[in-house]
C-alpha cells in the first residue's frame, strides 16, 4: 500500500511534468494579419501620368496666376507672363509664391529652358523651386532648376540638387527647348514650442521619371553663402525663382500639389 507521502510525491511529479509541457497554440491563419480599417480614400488618377489627380490643388493650369502672389509683397499679384498655356519668368518682377501655405505634400511641376539659352554654369537657365518659402528673396528650401545638358557647374548646384546640400543621384536633363518634369515628395520640418528643431525636412525627387533625391534629410534652409540652418515656421508657400542671370527666362506649366498632412 502506498503511503500518503508516496502518493503526494507522485502527484507533484505529475503536476510538474504537465506544467512543463509546451502550451498548445492554435495554428496561425491568414486572417490574423489582415487589417481592414481605416480604408484609404479613393483618388481618381489623372488621364495621363502627369495630369492632376482628383484630390490635387491645381496651382497653374495654363490660364492664369490666381493661385500666386509676389514673393516680395504678398499683397501684390504675381506678374509673370501667361500665354499659350505656359507661364514665363519675368525677371524684373522677382520671385512668385503660392497664396496658400503647405506642410507635407506631393508636387508636380514642369519647366523648360528656352532653346536659344545662352551663358554657362550658373548663368544658364537658372531658377529654383522653393519647397518651403520662409521669407522674401531666396529664403527657404530650394530644389535647383538649371540647364545642365552639357553645361557643367558645381554638382551640388546643378538641376536636381537640393541647392548646396545634396548632389543629384543622376543627370537626366533633356536638351534646351524640351520640357522637364519634377515629381516631389516633401516632408516639412517640425519644431518644438521653443523654436528648436523637432524633426528635420526630407525630400524625394524624381527628375524626368528618374530618382535623383532619395528621402534626403535636409540640414536646414538652403544658402548661397554659409552653412544651412533651421528656423521655426508652421506651413509655408511654394516659391518659384526669378534668377538674375542674363540668360533668356524659363517657362513653367502643369503645376499641381497634393497635401499629405
Amino acid at each position: 500500500m502506498r503511503t500518503l507521502t508516496t502518493t503526494l510525491v507522485l502527484f507533484l511529479t505529475l503536476a510538474t511534468a504537465l506544467a512543463q509541457q509546451p502550451e498548445t497554440k492554435p495554428a496561425p491563419k491568414p486572417e490574423d494579419t489582415e487589417v481592414w480599417q481605416p480604408e484609404p480614400k479613393v483618388v481618381t488618377p489623372g488621364a495621363t501620368p502627369t495630369a492632376a489627380p482628383s484630390d490635387a490643388i491645381v496651382l497653374f493650369d495654363g490660364k492664369n496666376l490666381d493661385e500666386w502672389v509676389s514673393a516680395q509683397d504678398r499683397s501684390a499679384p504675381a506678374k509673370w507672363t501667361v500665354a499659350a498655356g505656359i507661364v514665363t519668368v519675368s525677371k524684373d518682377t522677382g520671385n512668385i509664391e503660392t497664396k496658400r501655405t503647405f506642410k507635407n505634400y506631393q508636387l508636380h511641376i514642369e519647366w523648360k529652358v528656352p532653346e536659344n539659352v545662352t551663358g554657362t554654369g550658373q548663368a544658364r537657365g537658372n531658377s529654383g523651386v522653393f519647397l518651403a518659402s520662409t521669407g522674401p528673396g531666396d529664403a527657404g528650401y530650394e530644389l535647383q532648376v538649371l540647364d545642365n545638358y552639357n553645361n557643367k557647374t558645381y554638382v551640388n548646384g546643378q538641376a536636381g540638387s537640393i541647392y548646396k546640400q545634396a548632389i543629384p543621384l543622376a543627370n537626366p536633363n533633356r536638351k534646351p527647348g524640351e520640357w522637364q518634369t519634377y515629381d516631389i515628395a516633401w516632408t516639412a520640418p517640425t519644431f518644438n514650442s521653443d523654436g528648436t528643431l523637432k524633426s528635420p525636412a526630407y525630400v524625394t525627387v524624381f527628375f524626368n521619371g528618374i530618382l535623383v533625391q532619395n528621402h534626403f534629410e535636409l540640414k536646414g534652409e538652403t544658402r548661397y553663402i554659409g552653412a544651412p540652418f533651421y528656423k521655426a515656421f508652421d506651413g509655408a508657400p511654394i516659391k518659384l525663382q526669378a534668377h538674375g542671370d542674363p540668360s533668356p527666362p524659363l517657362s513653367f506649366r502643369n503645376i499641381w500639389v497634393r497635401e499629405l498632412n
